[in-house]
């Protein structure tokens, strides 16, 4: 099963499109090289997707037909994200919410010092 289907069929990516556009700009690696959006997936691999300054690495256990529902997903893929990068994300959604409330949204200025930061 190619690499782009797999991630849609696991719910990984919202559309097969962005699960491509993923691929294609880099953001998903196996066995610590970028792959394509039409190689293979094998049972047992360790796929790493960055979203945003977040890795996240999922393992695959086994390979769906077509997309599954929601509850079936941990039959197919596993969340082995290591706990830092969870730790990561976390302080991420934290910094957003530590603004004052009533000032407004962040500058353009902001949005992208925090992104460095977590970077």
């Amino acid at each position: 099963m190619r690499i782009d289907k797999y991630m849609w069929a696991v719910r990984i990516f919202k559309t097969r499109t962005t699960a491509t556009t993923g691929c294609k700009e880099g953001r998903v690696t196996v066995n610590d090289e970028v792959v394509k959006p039409a190689r293979d997936v094998k049972v047992g691999e360790v796929i790493i997707i960055r979203k945003g300054a977040v890795y996240f690495h999922w393992k695959v256990i086994d390979l769906p037909k077509s997309r599954v529902g929601p509850k079936l997903v941990e039959l197919y893929a596993e969340d082995v994200t290591p706990e830092e990068e969870i730790f990561k994300l976390n302080m991420i959604k934290e910094g957003h919410n530590q603004r004052p409330k009533g000032i407004g949204r962040p500058t353009k200025r902001q949005r992208r010092d925090w992104d460095k930061y977590f970077k």
